[in-house]
């Protein structure tokens, strides 16, 4: 693939949550250098009952394809702890997931593109809409602050405050 495409990832942990945040971004600025990082966000757990989940999202420049992401993300999450011989809706060290690969739609390498949970969680859209809000979303054609503007739910979230290598990512909420 020649160039770059600008990726969208969303970061979850509700397992000793800092360290594996930091963790998964670590990782992710040693693999692409600049980091295009929402605010952090703490939120309910979703599905289940557990403890509250930090929640972001990342935005990458990378010529790498869905499925080597993929791979990397699956190994990144393996590497700190992640289980997969557990049900979908339980608590978590570590999730990452390809939101959006460009505008790239459908199933690729495996990957439904763009994520569904984009227009069904408020901890994937308000920091995807903190880092994005002019981009638009592949399907809907709406840009994601407008999406998020529009969203309408109970789920709760709130901004914590976060900082990762020295530089403030994120404030509390007032």
């Amino acid at each position: 693939m020649a160039g770059k495409v600008q990726v969208y990832i969303s970061i979850g942990s509700n397992v000793d949550r800092e360290r594996y945040v930091l963790a998964a971004l670590d990782a992710l600025g040693g693999w692409f250098g600049e980091l295009e990082i929402s605010p952090v966000y703490e939120s309910e757990a979703v599905g289940f009952d557990g403890s509250p989940f930090l929640n972001l999202v990342v935005g990458v420049a990378t010529d790498l394809s869905v499925g080597e992401l993929s791979r990397r993300f699956k190994q990144l999450e393996a590497e700190n702890g992640r289980r997969r011989n557990v049900p979908k809706f339980s608590a978590r060290t570590l999730d990452l997931d390809i939101l959006t690969y460009g505008d790239a739609v459908g199933l690729v390498d495996g990957v439904e593109l763009p994520r569904g949970e984009i227009l069904k969680n408020a901890f994937v859209l308000r920091p995807l809409a903190d880092i994005a809000a002019e981009v638009l979303h592949p399907v809907c054609g709406k840009p994601y602050g407008q999406l998020w503007q529009e969203y309408s739910t109970d789920q709760k979230l709130w901004p914590i405050g976060f900082s990762w290598q020295g530089r403030q990512i994120s404030l509390p909420a007032d």
